[in-house]
């Protein structure tokens, strides 16, 4: 049975410094003033700290969501730092400096809409300041979308960013490269995932979506990606922003691959993007991604300690609310020793077990946190769980396959479930058994009752009997979870089952396309060949070359030469190596195209779809070959029934 403290710091900490608020927080697309894009409002008519907690969701995570709806400008500290939450899933941040009326922006949210009303929120309390600089602190989507809106917010422009008052953009190593990848690779599969796992189709009440444990939802409005100008790749490397110093510790692969903490010396404060929030966070996020290092993030949250703790009064972060340190007070280093302790822990106790012989679904089961961490708030699994983090470190260092040879080539979804079902007489005895064994008993076990009615359905997803039971038994396990991205997926998959699917929105815009280097845009072109099309209609080998005018050799530094791709189509499968920029024709090409990268982009992305007015060699027909066995993905594909 899990312990609760009986403390109610959070709650001081979460309304500490409230200066102003949205009268009503909801927010509507630029484009469309129909469409919300963000509507805090319907959350705070039930979710709020005079609400009784519903009986279909768990008092834990309510109570995580009464601290997350909490909307406004708040002052961390009086006339220094500001910071706007509940606009967004994400804080947005303001720090003045000190030698004329600047200002630093910490993390622009998601969208540009909400981005738009955070700083409206900030400039009416906060007058005449100008924005001098931006910080991305790690490569999210949710920390850098609505840059745009604080470009010009300076008097800049998207193509034209420095016109105004801001100066310069600082991001960790890699930022660009990472903030965009993961929509390059597995971004379709991702973006459907992230329906279920931020609850995007549910209803915001009691019985549907309460909030993700990070903060209440992602907003959905347009986005931007402003090109850093300050690349971070150093600890203990130092920046002075008029007058206003920061300290940074980078800190890659921890809860991204591109992140880092920074400190305000001359402030006492100190930022720890989102490395350290008030919830356990994901090793593996339940959208897909690759698995994070447990034992890197602890050991970057100890030299954070060691670093900043005892010269902080206060510390943020780009989720959740700050802890504040009181007067003889250790809230700071006990709040970063626990989250240190706590992922630590997961690690080291995950591989013990496992080489004592244990697999990731029997360490999982069993494990159990020291009362000492499992006392305190900030550990608890509203976003990330104890038991997907514990199978996540399993993965990363042994892999999918347990070792058991019974599990070594078993059968998929649907030819195993219809052998089950008809080694257990059937489907109509499958129900049966579900009903009478695991549901309708004095003590259910509806996590079983999922398996066999899952198998129900698989094996004949046409059965509305089944799938109307197997989405009883999923509200109630959704309803009764304590971590918001498994209650999101339980409802979403019961509302599935009963009702249509809601695809994914599209993840990248032109602007993510630029941000791309060109192997990453040929990647993402690979990657969507259509192998078995190809097969099928026995397609010939080419080979083309691209020529970029205004892109530099990937080696700049003893390369000064413009760049060229050599693109090899071959046994169903597109390969690509960097050339150098000619003029002239390769004779043993197929097809030669002369563009910018803008160009070449269009053409990738399907923008332009002939080569009118571009210099050309050869066969313009082998790129149309080429563009013809792309498969664009399916962002509505099947999750809890068979594709079909």
């Amino acid at each position: 049975m899990a312990t609760y403290p009986t403390d109610d710091q959070d709650f001081k900490n979460a309304s500490a410094g409230l200066v102003s608020r949205m009268d009503n927080c909801i927010i509507h697309s630029d484009t469309d003033e129909s469409v919300v894009i963000w509507d805090n409002q319907t959350y705070e008519s039930f979710i709020n700290d005079d609400a009784t907690c519903p009986k279909e969701v768990d008092p834990s995570l309510f109570r995580q969501s009464q601290l997350c709806v909490k909307q406004g400008l708040f002052e961390i500290i009086k006339d220094k730092i500001y910071q706007v939450r509940g606009l967004d899933i994400s804080n947005m941040t303001f720090v003045e400096t000190i030698d004329s009326n600047g200002v630093v922006v910490i993390d622009p949210l998601t969208s540009i809409e909400t981005a738009k009303k955070a700083i409206e929120l900030y400039q009416g309390y906060r007058k005449d300041k100008k924005i001098l600089a931006m910080i991305y602190t790690h490569s999210h989507a949710d920390h850098f979308g609505g840059g745009n809106a604080v470009v010009e917010a300076s008097g800049g422009t998207q193509e034209h960013p420095y016109d105004g008052t801001l100066q310069d953009i600082y991001a960790p190593a890699d930022f660009l490269d990472h903030a965009v990848s993961e929509n390059v690779y597995a971004g379709v599969a991702m973006g459907r995932r992230a329906v279920y796992m931020y609850g995007e189709s549910l209803e915001k009440s009691p019985t549907g979506q309460v909030g993700t444990g990070l903060g209440m939802a992602t907003s959905t409005g347009a986005s931007s990606l402003i090109p850093p100008t300050i690349s971070i790749s150093k600890t203990g490397h130092k920046r002075k922003i008029d007058g206003l110093d920061i300290v940074f510790q980078v800190t890659p692969g921890t809860e991204a691959p591109s992140e880092m903490n920074f400190h305000f010396p001359q402030y006492n404060a100190l930022c720890m993007a989102e490395n350290a929030t008030h919830t356990l966070h994901n090793l593996q996020t339940l959208r897909g991604a690759l698995v994070r290092d447990a034992r890197v993030w602890s050991r970057y949250l100890d030299e954070a300690i060691v670093l900043f703790a005892d010269k902080s009064d206060v510390l943020f972060a780009s989720h959740h609310w700050p802890t504040f340190k009181s007067d003889g007070g250790n809230e700071i280093i006990e709040f970063l020793s626990g989250q240190r302790d706590l992922y630590a822990y997961l690690h080291n106790e995950t591989l013990r077990q496992i080489n004592n012989g244990q697999v990731g679904i029997e360490i999982a089961e069993t494990f159990q946190m020291p009362s000492s961490l499992e006392s305190i708030w900030s550990t608890k699994g509203y976003y990330g769980s104890i038991s997907h983090n514990v199978k996540a470190i399993y993965d990363r260092y042994m892999g999918w396959f347990d070792g058991n040879p019974a599990h070594l080539w078993e059968h998929p979804p649907v030819a195993i479930a219809k052998r089950y079902v008809f080694c257990m007489g059937g489907i109509e005895n499958v129900i049966k058994l579900a009903r009478e064994n695991y549901i309708n008993v004095s003590s259910p076990d509806y996590r079983f009752a999922a398996t066999l009615l899952s198998h129900a359905v698989f094996s004949d997803q046409s059965n509305l009997e089944a799938k109307t039971e197997l989405a009883n038994v999923f509200t109630k396990l959704g309803y009764g979870s304590e971590n918001a991205t498994w209650r999101n997926f339980y409802l979403c998959g019961a509302k599935e089952l009963l009702g249509p699917i809601q695809p994914a929105m599209n993840a990248m815009n032109t602007a993510s396309w630029m941000a791309l280097s060109i192997e990453q845009l040929l990647d993402s072109m690979a990657i969507r060949i259509n192998g078995p099309l190809a097969i099928a209609n026995n397609t010939k080998s080419f080979k083309i070359e691209v020529m970029l005018s205004d892109v530099p050799m990937s080696d700049a530094r003893t390369n000064t030469d413009t760049s060229g791709w050599h693109i090899n189509f071959s046994n169903a499968v597109m390969t690509d190596h960097e050339i150098t920029y000619s003029d002239t024709v390769n004779t043993d090409v197929d097809f030669t195209v002369w563009v910018t990268h803008q160009q070449f982009v269009d053409l990738v992305i399907g923008n332009r779809v002939d080569f009118e007015g571009l210099k050309t060699e050869g066969d313009e027909e082998v790129w149309g070959l080429l563009f013809g066995l792309l498969d664009m993905g399916k962002p509505g594909f099947a999750i809890v029934t068979p594709e079909a």
